[in-house]
């Protein structure tokens, strides 16, 4: 995990959510050289929670962070 956060220049806690909400799970593990499975262990350690969400035509979705 550190070695990512050295290669990547940010602190996984913050990067992770950005690249799994911009690309999905298995491109930002692709991205930062991890297995999906790997990504989905980090994230369960940080406590990040990852939710899929199927919208029908013309409906959105807003995701806000809290704090």
């Amino acid at each position: 995990m550190r070695s990512v956060e050295e290669k990547q220049g940010r602190p996984l806690e913050n990067l992770v959510p950005d690249l799994v909400n911009q690309l999905g799970m298995s491109r930002a593990a692709t991205q930062l050289g991890v297995s999906p499975a790997t990504l989905g262990y980090w994230m369960l350690k940080m406590g990040i929670q990852y939710r899929r969400v199927a919208l029908a035509d013309g409906e959105t979705i807003e995701v806000r962070r809290q704090g």
